[in-house]
């Protein structure tokens, strides 16, 4: 970017980018306090508000968090890699683990809630698992935190004539979780496919996920279908954008 270009944005943008370019450098370490608004007043020669926008474009990033009466600080939570294929694999979830053990190492991520129903499927979810309309689906929904910080809301939804009576209606399916169940049940998920979409969140998906201010969700829909081609699932994730790196490795 030349001087010229610089110079035509605005003067919050470019104290965000020089505070960026600190903490990126090592200026500013993990749990580091970012100077104050006052401090940014002081420096630059801005508004409070000016100075405050700065603040608030490195919070919606993910890279500082506020803490209440302290100050904003660096933010020391480590992204989760969310890694697409390996998490899917057979020998993954077949063989005991959960999906969801691939994206965290040695790092605790923990269910705080979770529902178990059974609904009337939506037009949305009928058509994506090949049923009628208003078939019933069992429904699956929990809320998954890291560290201490909600960063996951699944619902998965599931044709209730494969699940009646099975694990899978239970708040805990068991090692492997749904897919060794469905397995177990003779319909094994071999093919997945997913969409991905971002956009800002609902009042209540900030609630339940505590996000900053302006902070986009990402969108994943995956479908998981047995090797005849029938869809078994369908997974509806919804992830604070500033706390997961999505990654693909494959071959060409």
């Amino acid at each position: 970017m030349t001087d010229q270009d610089s110079g035509r944005r605005p003067k919050y943008q470019r104290i965000a980018d020089e505070l960026r370019t600190a903490i990126q450098s090592g200026a500013f370490a993990p749990g580091d306090r970012l100077p104050g608004e006052n401090d940014l007043m002081t420096t630059y020669d801005v508004a409070r508000m000016t100075a405050r926008q700065a603040l608030s474009v490195l919070r919606n990033e993910g890279l500082a968090e506020a803490r209440k009466g302290a100050g904003v600080f660096v933010r020391t939570f480590r992204p989760l890699r969310r890694r697409g294929i390996p998490r899917l694999a057979q020998g993954h979830w077949g063989t005991g683990h959960s999906v969801w053990s691939a994206d965290v190492e040695d790092r605790a991520l923990v269910v705080d809630q979770i529902e178990v129903g059974e609904t009337a499927a939506t037009a949305r979810v009928a058509e994506a698992l090949g049923l009628p309309p208003d078939s019933p689906v069992c429904v699956r929904s929990r809320r998954f935190v890291l560290d201490g910080k909600p960063v996951l809301l699944s619902v998965s939804y599931l044709p209730a004539t494969l699940t009646q009576g099975s694990p899978i209606t239970t708040p805990d399916t068991g090692p492997g979780g749904t897919y060794a169940r469905l397995t177990d049940l003779g319909h094994e998920p071999v093919h997945f496919r997913e969409e991905i979409r971002c956009r800002m969140p609902t009042a209540a998906e900030s609630s339940r996920l505590s996000l900053e201010l302006g902070t986009p969700v990402i969108l994943i829909a995956r479908t998981a279908f047995t090797a005849k081609g029938a869809p078994v699932e369908l997974n509806e994730m919804t992830l604070d954008s500033s706390s997961y790196v999505l990654e693909y490795d494959f071959d060409a």
